[in-house]
């Protein structure tokens, strides 16, 4: 039989649910600001410049340690 919501037992096994919904709140926050930032131009403009920085920097680290 279910249990009502009062009793503090009902609850306790959906902890893991709660942190499963919580996840996918703050995945979806996560997706909506990353769509944002790149509808603004100059959002845009500065996400293609740090990651280019940063794959310049990767680059430049594989090639200063492995190759020469």
């Amino acid at each position: 039989m279910l249990k009502s919501s009062d009793e503090p037992a009902a609850t306790e096994g959906w902890k893991g649910l709660k942190e499963i919904d919580r996840a996918i709140a703050e995945n979806r926050l996560t997706a909506y600001t990353w769509k944002k930032t790149w509808a603004d131009p100059w959002g845009r403009a500065a996400m293609v410049t740090v990651f280019t920085l940063l794959a310049a920097y990767v680059i430049f680290v594989i090639i200063n340690d492995l190759i020469l």
